[in-house]
Formats: C-alpha cells, structure tokens, sequence
C-alpha cells in the first residue's frame, strides 16, 4: 500500500479509537485567535508544572502528563507561529503576537494516565490534537455558494448602513461612472476592484465584520489575482436579468460574472472540501466587547455576520462509521473574548450578551442537540482587579498598563445582559480599553478560564 494511503489509513482509524481530535479555531478581525492558540499549547506545555488547570479535569487530578509539539501531517499548510507569539510576549516591553493571515497548524501529542475503576489510575495514554487557526472572514464566504452574481450583488447593496456606507463612497462614485454592457479595460477593472477591497479593510477597521468577499480582507497567495478582482455591480437587479445575461462575453457585467462563479468554485469550494469538513470540534471566538464599545450599527453588523458564520457549520453527533468517513463538528465552543477587560462582576453579563448575540443558531444546535457551550475568557490575562472609591463607595476597577505603557487604573462600564435598546446606545455607558500583556518569562501565561474551555472541548478524550 503507498505511504500516503497508510498515513491517511492510520489517521481515520486513531479518529474513530478518539486518539486524534482535530481541534478548529476561528474567530472575526481582532477576536484573539493568536492569543488563544499561544496559550492553549502554552498552558498543555506547561501542565503538572505551573499552569492553572484546576478546571480541566485530567489536570485537577494530576493525570495530564504534558504535551509535545510533533510534525504536522499537512507540509503544505503553514505552521502555527507559536514560538514568534511567545517572542513578542517575552519581549521588552511585551507586545501581542501578530496576527495570523490565513490557515495554519499545529500538531500536539497529549500524554496522560487514564483512569480505573474506584478513581485508580491507569495505563499512560496518548492524543494527537491538531490544532488549525483560520480567519473567520473565510467562512463568511460559504454563504455564497447560495447565490450567482446578481443576487449577491443586490445582497451586499442592500446590507449597507449610513455610517458603512461613507467607507465606499471613493468606490460608489468611481463605478458609478461604468454600465454593465461597456467592453471591460483589464487596468481599470483593478483599479475599481482595488478600491472596493479597499472599503472593505477601512470599514473593518472601523469595527464593521459582516464583509465579503472575506478573501479581499485576507488574500493570502491570491494577492493580484485576477480571481479577486470583482466587486458587486450597483444599478442592476432581477428584471434586469434577462437583458443582462444576453451582454456579450467582454462586457463589465459578464466578466464580473465570471470572476464571481470562478471564486466560487476555486476558493470558497476547496476550502471547505479540504479544510472545514474535516474539523471535529470548533471554538468560535468573539470580541463582543469590541463591538459593544463602536456603536449600534457595528454591533448589528457583528451580529448578522456571526448568524451568517454560524450557518455554515456542519454539526451532528457521530457514530463510528461517521467519524471514519464523514466526519462533522460534534461540539461547539463560542467564547467571548478579553474578559480581563471588564472587572469580574461583569463576566455573567458578558455570556449572556453573547448567548443573546446567538439565540437563534444555538437554539438550532439545541434542537439537534448538539453540545454548545457559551464563556467569556482572556487567554492572556493582562489586567488585575482592583478597588477603588467613587462618590464614598468602592467598587471594583481594573490595574494594568495601556498600548503605549501608561499605568491605568478604571472601571470600564457595566456590560449589559441582552442585546442593548437604544437608551444604552444614548448614554454610551461603556469604555472599552485595550491593555498590553503582563510581562512573562518562562512560565505559563496568565488566563482566565482557558481551564474551562480546554474541559469543555477536549476533557472527554483525556478519560
């Protein structure tokens, strides 16, 4: 039998004997994806010695051995950079780990010692847990696969606020000037495709996620493809149909037509064909404080882009024949991000927005029932809690440093329980403010309950 056969053979049969999870980890632009992988091998490297697992329940009972590093089976995916990210956290003075751009793994062998009967422990076991970081603008792209050019065009124009829309205003004007059925200049067509990827980093900048195509944010290998450069046509809609499909083969409405079906069949579908079907459980970071913090219109935009990311998972419970042949995500995992950005007292209210950003999805999962659970964490601690007094009373407050060093000490604001009414909007009773890490040498970093998370997405395979 060839080599890769066998390889492909042992991985499937160590799926179905759960000797391998295979662990995905996505979230929107500044969610913490980096943040969360460095310190999920992090705090794996450091079990049994001075990580703080008491959540995870093989740690708790001193079974978790540790975790090694080994080769990823996948050479033409590009490794997790975890040695940079730690780095720059050990650097004078620490800095976040950069982001990550596009797909990337990392394979960890988990040692641990199974339990007996009467809480006795038994034989050393091993699990291979591949961990694969995407971008979450990615997967805002499946949605696509629903529609031809025309209707996502009237999709993307419709979706578009006031405040979104000063952010294409250079592009609105600038294709205003072309019709459908001129002959397309190749330079020109880059030009008006260049500006529309270009609305689309300044608004998510702005805070905006709800943005497509997700490849212009994080082109990756595709940068100057011609296979980027579309955009949605305004002007044209449904009864235009008929008239537009009768243009000929070089007109700006066929070409952009073109272009649309070819990243669709070569981008958005080998992704999921090579990459998302075969992921078994999923975290889904979020940073809700983010948004909460730009506005109404922002986080609205948050919230349709996470129902959108939502519907594109393939979740069900597996049997042995499943998991060898067809496997799906069989549990879930979303987390709000950067808890140690508010003070504790605020964390219950802080997984309560997030449930209440994703009632709808999660009641599906619910009703399939499929295992979903919802946190708050901060997979680098960065702040500690403080009190302090105002007007006569203490409450608590938050000690840290901010991105440029300064000393701070404040109360962020109270962090509602359910998706804000317009009073909250009105008053703006909350500031969010971005810390940089602690320093940390040498040891595990600093979290709060990564614990939790790692119990919740990996804690039955560690039995």
């Amino acid at each position: 039998m060839p080599r890769h056969l066998t390889h492909d053979l042992r991985n499937l049969l160590d799926r179905g004997r759960d000797r391998q999870l295979r662990l995905a980890v996505t979230g929107l632009s500044r969610a913490g994806k980096t943040a969360f992988l460095t310190s999920l091998v992090n705090q794996l490297r450091h079990a049994g010695i001075d990580a703080r697992l008491d959540l995870l329940k093989s740690a708790r009972e001193e079974r978790l051995l540790g975790a090694q590093r080994i080769s990823q089976p996948d050479l033409g995916i590009p490794r997790f950079p975890y040695d940079e990210a730690i780095a720059s956290l050990e650097s004078t003075p620490p800095r976040w780990p950069e982001p990550t751009r596009g797909i990337s793994e990392l394979r960890l062998q988990l040692r641990y010692k199974t339990r007996r009967v009467r809480g006795l422990l038994g034989d050393t076991a091993t699990l291979t847990l591949d961990l694969i970081d995407y971008p979450g603008e990615w997967l805002l792209d499946l949605p696509l696969l629903e529609h031809d050019f025309l209707s996502w065009s009237e999709s993307q124009l419709q979706r578009t606020g006031p405040e979104r829309q000063r952010h294409a205003e250079a592009w609105r004007t600038a294709v205003a000037r072309h019709r459908p059925d001129e002959e397309v200049d190749e330079s020109r067509l880059a030009e008006l495709a260049d500006l529309y990827a270009t609305s689309l980093r300044s608004a998510r900048e702005a805070g905006f996620s709800h943005l497509q195509p997700g490849r212009f944010l994080l082109p990756g290998d595709l940068q100057g493809a011609p296979v980027l450069q579309f955009f949605p046509l305004p002007g044209v809609g449904e009864p235009d149909r008929r008239t537009l499909e009768a243009l000929p083969a070089g007109s700006l409405y066929q070409t952009l037509k073109k272009r649309f079906r070819f990243y669709q069949q070569h981008v958005v579908k080998p992704f999921y064909r090579e990459h998302f079907r075969r992921f078994d459980r999923q975290i889904v970071l979020v940073d809700v404080l983010g948004a909460l913090n730009a506005g109404p219109e922002r986080f609205e935009d948050l919230s349709e882009a996470l129902a959108t990311l939502m519907r594109s998972f393939d979740y069900g419970k597996r049997s042995l024949i499943n998991r060898l042949f067809s496997p799906r995500i069989d549990r879930l995992a979303i987390a709000a991000t950067k808890a140690d950005h508010v003070t504790p007292d605020q964390h219950a209210n802080l997984v309560a927005l997030l449930e209440s950003l994703l009632a709808e999805p999660i009641k599906d999962l619910r009703y399939a029932d499929v295992p979903v659970r919802a946190f708050s964490l901060a997979s680098i601690r960065a702040t500690e809690t403080r009190e302090i007094e105002t007007d006569g009373q203490r409450q608590p407050a938050l000690r840290g440093h901010g991105l440029d060093g300064e000393p701070l000490l404040l109360y962020p604001g109270d962090v509602p329980d359910r998706l804000p009414e317009k009073e909250f909007w009105q008053r703006q009773g909350f500031d969010f403010t971005a810390f940089r890490p602690v320093p940390c040498r040498s040891q595990a970093l600093p979290h709060i309950r990564m614990d939790a998370a790692l119990e919740w997405l990996m804690g039955d395979k560690l039995r």
